[in-house]
């Protein structure tokens, strides 16, 4: 990874033009051939990017200094004209061994999965993290019906959860093997905004009870 800090501005040429004055940028150069332009804000959001393949030619002319983006499938461009580069650093950082969720969520699904009729009598399970070309769907099973279920699992659910859930099912639906697939969203906690959320995409919701799962009695049993 190539880290940039410079003052630059720069222009996005294709479907719409856009423009970033002139001001001090993080330009961000992976080994993916992704480029992207980052303020001090946003959060991660970036403010403008390329996603690859791209190439990117770097050139001088009468002493103007600009990077020109160059998609390689659809022709769009980013060009960036630096005025000064502030800081200029790669970075190798080798190969990633991807997320790895907590120990409290990998034992939910661990559970989840070993007890799947908790979801519904006559489900079964067909099996964890079951993989998309966008990561891993933490539980595929199949209702009392025999229709495929993606189930997503978290300690605490949120909307970046749901949405989650949302582009796995988007792209599950794609695979005439499985179509059609239902969502549901799994937590021991879920949020309202989630809630609402997941209710306007037509995932199903359900609270996980942790210590249930695990078999163990609740300290102050009711009779109802």
């Amino acid at each position: 990874m190539r880290l940039v800090i410079a003052r630059c501005s720069v222009d996005y040429v294709g479907r719409l033009t856009a423009h970033l004055p002139m001001a001090p940028r993080l330009i961000l150069m992976k080994a993916d051939g992704s480029v992207s332009i980052h303020a001090d804000d946003r959060a991660y959001k970036p403010l403008n990017w390329m996603n690859p393949p791209c190439k990117v030619r770097e050139e001088s002319i009468d002493g103007v200094v600009t990077w020109s983006v160059v998609h390689g499938k659809t022709g769009e461009k980013l060009v960036l004209t630096i005025e000064e580069i502030l800081h200029d650093s790669s970075h190798e950082l080798g190969v990633d061994p991807g997320l790895r969720k907590d120990g409290v969520e990998a034992h939910l699904q661990e559970l989840l999965a070993e007890h799947i009729t908790t979801l519904g009598d006559g489900w079964t399970l067909v099996r964890r993290e079951y993989m998309t070309a966008i990561g891993p769907v933490d539980i595929l099973c199949r209702d009392h019906l025999g229709g495929a279920v993606a189930v997503e699992i978290k300690r605490r659910g949120d909307i970046d959860g749901v949405e989650q859930l949302t582009r796995y099912l988007e792209l599950l639906n794609r695979d005439p093997r499985l179509a059609p697939v239902k969502g549901i969203f799994a937590a021991q906690e879920i949020k309202p905004q989630a809630r609402v959320l997941a209710a306007d995409r037509g995932i199903e919701c359900v609270t996980l009870d942790y210590d249930a799962l695990r078999g163990i009695e609740p300290e102050n049993p009711t009779l109802f």
